[in-house]
């Protein structure tokens, strides 16, 4: 579990095919490692993974055919990455809570300036829009965002900070480029409430 706050901007160092997947080397760039190893979870764009090796500032790990199908930028070379260690139970949840399981892929279809802020405009798959709600929250890259606003044409606006822009890699977002996206855990719980709950 997560909480959409990035810790560290990583990129990713080696990209290796390997069967059902793809092996990768991330450089972790400021993410403090002293107080993780093998076998915990980082949440990687947005993406749960695990470690499977450390080497000094290297992070390996690996990405299933399955994972790489829904999601975006895990088996590029040289792509930089949003970093975040998982959560523990005492911490501050500054964000939400996020399980860094990818709900599926968006296009931004806008990207303008408002002062020293930022709006950006996302088109999801239309399968996610009824999970996405006006001031409801949603991980983009695994950065814990608010939904401004619901565009008539089936997007939907979140308003960027300068700190979260400095901090993440959305200093390199541009039109046209594609993101993971996360829907809140408590809308997919809502819903599966009302299918299963009684008729009356």
């Amino acid at each position: 579990m997560f909480t959409g706050i990035i810790e560290a901007v990583g990129k990713i160092k080696k990209v290796m095919p390997i069967e059902g997947g793809v092996f990768i080397e991330v450089i972790a760039g400021g993410l403090d490692l002293s107080d993780v190893g093998v076998g915990d979870s980082i949440a990687t764009n947005g993406v749960c993974l695990t470690i499977i090796a450390l080497a000094g500032n290297v992070i390996s790990m690996q990405v299933s055919r399955e994972t790489l199908n829904c999601t975006q930028s895990l088996d590029i070379q040289g792509e930089g990455v949003n970093l975040e260690k998982a959560m523990q139970l005492s911490d501050r949840v500054n964000g939400h809570l996020v399980s860094g399981h990818v709900d599926g892929v968006g296009k931004i279809i806008k990207l303008e300036s408002a002062g020293e802020n930022y709006i950006l405009t996302i088109k999801p798959p239309d399968s996610l829009m009824r999970y996405i709600v006006k001031k409801g929250s949603i991980a983009v890259n695994g950065v814990s965002l608010t939904v401004n606003l619901i565009t008539k044409d089936g997007g939907f606006m979140v308003n960027l900070i300068p700190h979260t822009i400095e901090a993440t890699t959305f200093k390199e977002l541009k039109v046209g480029m594609e993101v993971n996206l996360e829907i809140d855990m408590f809308a997919r719980y809502a819903e599966q409430f009302l299918i299963l709950a009684p008729m009356k």
